[in-house]
């Protein structure tokens, strides 16, 4: 199996300016990104940014960088117009891992694109198990119902599926056996389908819910998905996320 690692990387960040330029244990955040991605099985991994200092970190570390336009809406618009600029061939499965992401598991990368490759849906995701009902309330953390087939149904912020006898009598503890998944933001497209998404209409549910998945569900196109048994490792968004990432490598040298 082929597949391709865009790792888009912008360098505005409202909690954490210049963000894939932090330093961790002596190299950019993007850099370090790229490289857990590059020990997954990946023929190739590509950095697309907005800003030329990224891609000149990038090239000082022997990272492919790809400069794309400062003023796209979300990663998979800018991940889109990266995907046509390397004009890749439209059934090349590419996987988009974040630029906050130096803790990715290449594993976890492997196992994305080889799903993809193996059904006849555009896009695929990940979800694992929601441990608690302060996890299952958050509006912060966006729930998935799946189907029979392991497709997504529905992405929300809301606390579904909604157990009602069980929360009418005890909203503090999570019923056994409720389906009840978290996703994780780690998508991977068939590269003809990108482009079709940038021509798709946001969706009512998506301008809602502030999720942009959904507007692929609004349209009639699958997503498929992979359970894991646990959580894993938290990227960064924060200054607090970024020393907790520091610690743990520098710890591990």
């Amino acid at each position: 199996m082929s597949f391709t690692v865009i790792v888009p990387a912008r360098m505005a960040s409202s909690r954490l300016p210049d963000k894939p330029l932090a330093d961790i244990d002596g190299k950019p955040m993007v850099v370090r990104v790229a490289e857990q991605a590059k020990k997954s099985a990946a023929e190739r991994v590509v950095v697309a940014t907005d800003h030329p200092d990224i891609a000149a970190a990038c090239a000082l570390y022997g990272i492919d960088a790809v400069m794309t336009r400062e003023d796209h809406a979300s990663g998979t618009d800018r991940l889109a117009e990266a995907v046509a600029r390397l004009e890749l061939p439209a059934d090349t499965v590419v996987v988009n891992v974040q630029g906050d992401e130096p803790l990715i598991d290449p594993a976890l990368i492997d196992r994305l694109a080889e799903l993809l490759a193996h059904t006849d849906a555009p896009m695929a995701t990940l979800v694992h198990p929601i441990q608690s009902a302060a996890e299952f309330f958050n509006p912060n953390v966006v729930k998935v119902v799946l189907d029979d087939d392991g497709f997504a149904r529905y992405f929300s912020r809301a606390p579904i599926p909604y157990a009602r006898d069980a929360f009418a009598a005890d909203r503090d503890a999570l019923p056994e056996g409720l389906p009840a998944w978290r996703h994780i933001g780690l998508y991977a497209y068939r590269a003809g389908f990108l482009d079709t998404y940038t021509r798709l209409a946001i969706a009512p549910t998506e301008r809602f819910e502030a999720l942009e998945q959904l507007r692929v569900l609004w349209h009639g196109h699958k997503i498929a998905v992979a359970t894991l048994q646990a959580a894993p490792p938290a990227g960064v968004d924060t200054p607090e996320d970024l020393e907790r990432v520091r610690a743990l490598f520098a710890a591990n040298k």
